[in-house]
């Protein structure tokens, strides 16, 4: 599903991620942990196309993003890879219920398509009665849960998801544990979590272990 090959990142003379190697496979729970400044948020952004190494490659099913241009990334992005981030990111002038409907509006499906795309997502994710919110009227963990649903509108492949849970209070921050693997039993997509949450590191499918921006455990 994704390969990693001798992934190195610097910002200025700081070497964030050394010589990273690493594969993912389809329907993954993967949690990335370490301490602050390990480099688990660099990994994750290039995972994600939002950032580009200074060397080596990554690959989606064989796929080399590594190469591609800035209009390419972004179609990519669009079509294949979801972000869920730990502060929501919801745009506060649009509804719950537009806030996912962009990702596939911009996409270029129709509002009713997207419309009917999210509804469905809203109801697996039991939020659909909050739809016509603004943000500014929903709980965190009802937040979390819309944005959890703009990540998936599009069906992508991966999710990935930066500290998710980091400002949930503990119950919402189980129920939103148990709807990624719930998610992942019913999408079979691939989630890879950066994450300080030892309970959610715990359930994954397995746990990558960054230290001085290197690989040191995989358990």
């Amino acid at each position: 599903m994704i390969k990693v090959e001798h992934l190195n990142k610097s910002y200025g003379t700081l070497q964030v991620l050394r010589d990273i190697n690493l594969c993912i496979s389809q329907g993954e729970v993967v949690s990335i942990v370490g301490a602050s400044g390990a480099g688990k948020t660099t990994l994750l952004q290039l995972l994600g196309t939002l950032d580009k190494p200074d060397s080596g490659r990554i690959l989606y099913d064989d796929v080399d993003v590594t190469g591609m241009d800035e209009r390419a990334l972004s179609q990519f992005r669009n079509k294949n890879v979801g972000f869920v981030f730990q502060f929501h990111n919801l745009l506060p002038e649009f509804t719950a219920l537009e806030n996912v409907c962009l990702p596939a509006l911009i996409g270029g499906r129709s509002m009713s398509e997207a419309t009917e795309e999210a509804m469905q997502l809203l109801n697996f994710l039991k939020v659909a009665d909050r739809a016509g919110h603004k943000p500014a009227q929903l709980s965190g963990g009802e937040q979390q849960r819309f944005a959890v649903a703009r990540a998936l509108v599009n069906h992508p492949a991966v999710v990935l998801a930066d500290e998710p849970s980091g400002n949930l209070d503990t119950q919402h921050a189980a129920e939103l544990h148990d709807l990624f693997f719930q998610l992942r039993d019913q999408y079979r997509q691939t989630f890879v979590i950066v994450t300080h949450n030892t309970t959610l590191a715990q359930k994954s499918d397995r746990q990558i272990v960054l230290k001085d921006g290197q690989i040191c455990n995989e358990q």
